[in-house]
């Protein structure tokens, strides 16, 4: 159902139900702040697992966690495949894109996620700051060789796996303050550990 919502007498425009509760629950948030977690995905190219990550991330994070991605050598354009099993699975892919983390500077994340061994090994620009550090160390399987079944099952697989780890990530976001760095760093240490079988 609309209703009409008076502003100094004058109808200025028609709201739903649902979009009147959503103001309220933002004007709540903004009061008492909301305790949302910044994540960074990091690969060197950043064309595949970190933009799988990124959307993902954003796509299921419920508002408590925001999620973006670069990477030291971008290539400039997301791969295909990506955006494909992305769009496959409902994910939204717009805005998605290939760039450098220096792009990103203004994000200040709380953590940062490497998940390429290689740039698990390359050091961070200076801004990340405080940021926590973790490794996922995923699989590219834009890399992968063999059949179109084959890789689209690896892609699939690759979401899965992020999609199980986000959900940890909500639940460290949901019962640490992230700005108390040490405690984020030993809840996603316990995190890394439960994610290594």
């Amino acid at each position: 159902m609309l209703h009409k919502i008076p502003e100094g007498g004058v109808v200025v425009r028609y709201f739903s139900i649902e979009y009147m509760f959503f103001r309220i629950y933002c004007r709540a948030n903004d009061q008492h702040g909301l305790n949302i977690m910044k994540v960074l995905y990091i690969c060197t190219h950043n064309r595949c697992r970190s933009i799988l990550s990124e959307a993902v991330t954003n796509h299921s994070g419920d508002g408590v966690i925001e999620a973006a991605s670069a990477g030291s050598s971008p290539v400039d354009q997301v791969h295909p495949l990506s955006i494909k099993y992305l769009q496959a699975r409902g994910i939204a892919t717009e805005g998605l894109k290939s760039q450098s983390w220096d792009d990103l500077e203004s994000f200040e994340p709380d953590v940062v996620v490497t998940v390429c061994d290689r740039a698990a090994n390359e050091s961070c620009p200076v801004w990340f700051g405080k940021a926590v550090k973790q490794h996922w160390g995923l699989k590219d399987p834009s890399s992968m060789e063999g059949t179109d079944e084959e890789i689209e099952a690896a892609f699939h697989h690759t979401i899965d796996l992020i999609e199980a780890r986000v959900n940890k990530l909500k639940a460290v976001a949901n019962r640490v303050d992230v700005s108390d760095v040490d405690a984020l760093r030993a809840t996603l240490a316990e995190l890394a550990a439960e994610s290594e079988d």
